[in-house]
């Protein structure tokens, strides 16, 4: 008989976290240690499971004892007879919700329901969050539950197929739709936590969402029509720029290409405002270029740069990296043969370009658009600082919530209005790429070169992407000589206060190096949790992309959609949803640094998504299943044939929440503890005090540190081979 390592693992897991490690979580955090000098195992509040049913009366973890005794009767059992994947089924799903159960219904004050007081009574303990050992029971109990569908012949007897679905659908229900699920529910409650119809009519059909004065009679819309009209803008214009970079980078000879690929990043790596800062200081009212053009052609500065324009001019700053991280593995992608079939058959460049390299380009544009239009929604930076009296949804979240409103419930509203939007984009991006095939990499030897750009296509990747890219380096260089002058716009004497006063350091004999500057907490805080949130969120963004793309089971599109969801909701509702959800067991994670992790793994993680569905929709099916009918597994097809196909999905990933992890706010400014602070909201305050150079100089030192990491990600995983050569210039 031939043992089940898996199962035997995982049940081991199991057992090891109901015996050995703290049931509960520490008071100092996730991550602390405290447990194993401060009592362990008999203190109370570090006891393993099992010693928190025999000595502390927690009676109701005696069911988890029988679930985890049941899975050891099939030991003996081979994994084709039925009864092996009925019990790990059963035993695996009672173990995992049952234990999740409890957690919620036995809080700090025991009972959350009222029910379960009249039944039982009142409690004599109660309980805190969950610990290592609820973490391992739950794993185990998942895990034990998947290989019981994979023995069911549910995913072809995949044991890591079906692991990784049921771990991504957990894991994305847990930190996705649970949180925003408690912001959302507060749009049909009142005051008194009461469930109300009427009021939530009213408010969702408010004038100031849906108003036309736009469109009859000169005065602003309501905000869905301003955020709609601005999400379409700044997708179209993203995803061409984007394009026009892959383009320029991928298909010509252009000496320049790394100078042209490092301006093209620029804007993705700089803290919120920041941009917004440096274009008022250009095309304010007051700013430099309006001065020079009243000097030199007595033309009046106006305030046109605030509103609309000034918002899609910020937002197309900001997200054309985005596009260009995701279109850059798609334009790599495409098959030189069948371009060079085309041009076989007598088509001019011109032809082949639009009837045959564009349309292989579809999952690309589409995933590009789709990410810039969520991303205009969802941005509240560029709105706050550059919107005037153009009012969009996510500045309107943000008022609702924190303003002197306090209507929480008028902030859900606006939030499943703008689901709406990311729904209906979402939904017309599946319409538009259809069922066709755009797989253009094979199992076969493709060693062709690309055609050369038609010369309007050239023209017009030339003409779009240069000017965008001498703006981006004007741009930065009034950062970089921000952070050296006094008063940023007033006094424009030499200095380094700023940078001594945030990064000022000291020797001393007894405690070796002092780090005296009062960014230095922010920054190495900073710097820890986006280094480890960034390789997580790529991981788990690839992998659910591979279940997408490469696999079936029910509900695939509901979950893909759910794995959008923290991508489109703001900053501040998910925020404000993660302290709502974590706060209070069974999950207890507010104020630590798990919660920024978490938040960044999730918060990020769709774009990881979308890069990974764009390349991996070029990657014909045959090549996995070449693997698997060799014998290899699922997982070493998927790490050994996919992985280094998707390289650049990979870099996408990890450049994109990396930066996004260093500089996020709008989430991360209801998250921040003393003992975890980020450099964005550290930055942020420097600018409500009006140290714009303090701002400033903070802002570079932090775009040189992701400038150094996205070189070292893009050296440490490296360029996708394919075989073939660069495009000849004519």
């Amino acid at each position: 008989m031939k043992l089940n390592l898996p199962f035997l693992a995982w049940l081991g897991v199991a057992w090891f976290g109901f015996l050995v490690l703290p049931w509960y979580a520490a008071y100092d955090g996730f991550w602390s240690f405290v447990w194993i000098t401060d009592g362990y195992p008999t203190f109370d509040e570090y006891s393993p499971g099992f010693l928190q049913i025999l000595m502390h009366q927690r009676w109701w973890l005696w069911p988890l004892v029988l679930v985890l005794l049941l899975p050891l009767s099939v030991i003996r059992l081979e994994k084709t007879d039925r009864r092996f994947a009925n019990i790990l089924i059963f035993s695996g799903a009672f173990g995992f919700v049952y234990t999740l159960l409890q957690g919620f219904a036995i809080s700090l004050h025991g009972w959350n329901w009222e029910f379960l007081r009249n039944g039982f009574g009142e409690l004599g303990q109660t309980q805190f969050g969950m610990g290592y050992g609820a973490l391992l029971v739950c794993g185990g109990f998942l895990f034990i539950f998947t290989q019981g569908l994979a023995a069911r012949g549910i995913t072809n007897g995949d044991v890591f197929v079906s692991g990784s679905i049921g771990l991504s659908i957990v894991l994305v229900v847990t930190f996705v739709f649970f949180p925003v699920s408690k912001i959302l529910i507060n749009a049909v409650q009142d005051a008194d936590s009461n469930f109300v119809l009427i009021p939530f009519i009213e408010k969702f059909t408010s004038p100031n969402i849906w108003g036309l004065g736009c469109f009859t009679n000169n005065l602003n819309c309501g905000v869905a029509w301003n955020s709609l009209i601005m999400a379409i803008l700044v997708g179209a214009t993203t995803t061409g720029l984007g394009l026009a970079f892959a383009l320029i980078v991928t298909r010509t000879g252009m000496r320049a290409k790394r100078l042209i690929r490092t301006a093209s990043l620029l804007p993705i790596i700089t803290p919120p405002f920041v941009i917004g800062l440096a274009i008022i200081l250009l095309f304010g009212r007051s700013g430099a270029v309006n001065t020079f053009l009243e000097w030199a052609f007595n033309i009046e500065p106006t305030r046109w740069i605030y509103g609309l324009t000034g918002i899609w001019f910020a937002q197309t700053m900001a997200f054309t990296p985005i596009a260009f991280l995701v279109l850059i593995g798609v334009v790599e992608g495409i098959s030189p043969s069948m371009e060079e079939a085309a041009q076989t058959l007598h088509a001019s460049p011109w032809q082949t370009f639009w009837t045959v390299s564009l349309p292989l380009m579809r999952p690309g544009l589409a995933n590009a658009f789709l990410l810039g239009f969520i991303e205009s929604l969802a941005d509240f930076g560029n709105p706050l600082v550059l919107g005037g009296s153009y009012e969009v949804l996510s500045t309107q979240i943000f008022f609702a919530i924190a303003g002197a409103q306090g209507d929480q419930s008028m902030a859900a509203v606006l939030a499943i209005v703008l689901l709406i939007f990311t729904l209906s984009a979402f939904y017309a991006q599946r319409r538009w790429l259809g069922k066709k095939s755009y797989a253009t990499v094979t199992g076969k030897g493709d060693s062709g070169v690309h055609i050369r750009l038609p010369k309007r296509v050239k023209f017009g990747v030339y003409s779009t992407a240069l000017p965008f890219v001498a703006l981006s380096l004007i741009i930065y260089g009034m950062i970089l000589f921000g952070g050296f002058v006094e008063t940023w716009g007033y006094k424009h004497n030499f200095t380094l206060k700023h940078y001594i006063d945030e990064f000022a350091l000291s020797w001393s004999s007894e405690h070796g190096i002092m780090w005296e500057g009062a960014a230095w907490n922010s920054f190495w805080t900073t710097l820890q949790i986006s280094a480890i949130s960034a390789p997580l969120t790529a991981a788990f963004g690839l992998l659910v992309a591979y279940i997408l793309v490469r696999q079936k089971f029910r509900g695939k599109d509901g979950f893909e959609f759910l794995t959008m969801l923290s991508f489109a909701i703001p900053g501040t509702v998910i925020g404000i949803g993660y302290i709502l959800a974590f706060n209070v067991p069974p999950i207890e994670i507010t104020g630590t640094g798990v919660i920024l992790v978490v938040c960044f793994i999730f918060r990020n993680m769709p774009t990881g998504i979308r890069a990974g569905v764009a390349s991996m929709s070029q990657l014909d099916p045959s090549l996995d299943e070449a693997s698997l009918t060799l014998g290899a597994r699922s997982f070493t097809t998927f790490r050994r044939i996919l992985l280094p196909l998707l390289r650049p999905a990979v870099i996408a990933a990890l450049v994109f929440s990396f930066v996004r992890a260093m500089t996020a706010i709008s989430a991360v400014i209801f998250l921040v503890s003393a003992d975890y602070d980020m450099a964005t909201s550290y930055i942020l305050g420097r600018v409500e005090n009006s140290d714009y150079g303090l701002a400033i100089a903070y802002s570079s030192v932090l775009i040189m540190v992701m400038l150094a990491a996205i070189g070292t990600i893009q050296i440490l995983v490296g360029k996708r081979e394919l075989g073939r050569r660069e495009a000849i210039e004519f």
